[in-house]
């Protein structure tokens, strides 16, 4: 049980560091230490483009849009994370250090996940980006789901490991590719509240679910509808104005 908390002590160490190293090095704004952003000529047209869609009320109905995918991640990716190494054990007969390996290996395999979906979203577009994730999501839920031979969870656990932190990654470029470098920030704390909402309401409606049940294999189907639901919204975005 020690180890635990010199774990959390250990980590907190580490974020207290982080937010001693933000708070030295970084600015709000280049003008802050005299300078201007890389390519300032473009990102400037870039924000003119962006405030004139703004008359038209679209970027608002866009980060909505976007908001609601957002959302959808955060209420199904957090399910996983909570119950997967319970339901290894309690419904799939794995040892406890089985199941934690597992774990280590979508530790392991999340690291490749937000540079790989990040470029891939760059060479072919956000949308596609989001909805080949979406779709990785639904099929890693729909596996677990599903009572099927373990094989079938092996490839369920490394789906969600490859894929999981891929959305914020792309997110937070569809953000500036929507309203322009210089609302970006703004429009990503926008819909962090939408993913914010979603991690909450997620876990409490999985762990219902599963107390009623007596299984997380509803919870988890409940999961896969999500994104697949996210991946329906995600195939209407609109093409983003901002070239």
């Amino acid at each position: 049980m020690e180890g635990w908390r010199y774990g959390w002590i250990t980590m907190g160490v580490v974020v207290l560091g982080v937010a001693i190293m933000t708070a030295a090095l970084l600015r709000n704004d280049p003008l802050e230490k005299g300078m201007t952003p890389l390519g300032s000529q473009a990102d400037s047209l870039h924000a003119t483009v962006g405030s004139q869609d703004n008359s038209t009320g679209k970027p608002k109905w866009i980060m909505v849009h976007l908001g609601l995918i957002y959302a959808l991640f955060g209420a199904t990716y957090v399910v996983y994370a909570t119950f997967i190494v319970t339901t290894l054990v309690d419904e799939h007969g794995f040892s406890e250090q089985v199941a934690g390996n597992f774990w280590a290996v979508v530790g392991a395999l999340s690291i490749f996940s937000g540079p790989l979906f990040g470029w891939l979203s760059d060479r072919l577009g956000r949308r596609t980006g989001m909805l080949t994730v979406f779709i990785l999501f639904t099929l890693a839920y729909g596996l677990v789901g599903m009572h099927l031979p373990a094989a079938w969870l092996y490839a369920s656990i490394a789906l969600y490991g490859i894929a999981v932190w891929s959305v914020p990654t792309i997110m937070a470029a569809a953000v500036g590719d929507y309203l322009g470098p210089a609302r970006a920030a703004r429009a990503f704390g926008f819909i962090t509240l939408f993913f914010g909402m979603g991690q909450i309401i997620g876990p409490a409606l999985a762990g219902f679910l599963a107390d009623v049940s007596g299984t997380f294999r509803i919870a988890f189907g409940m999961c896969a509808a999500a994104t697949l639901t996210a991946v329906i919204l995600t195939f209407f975005l609109p093409p983003h104005t901002i070239k």
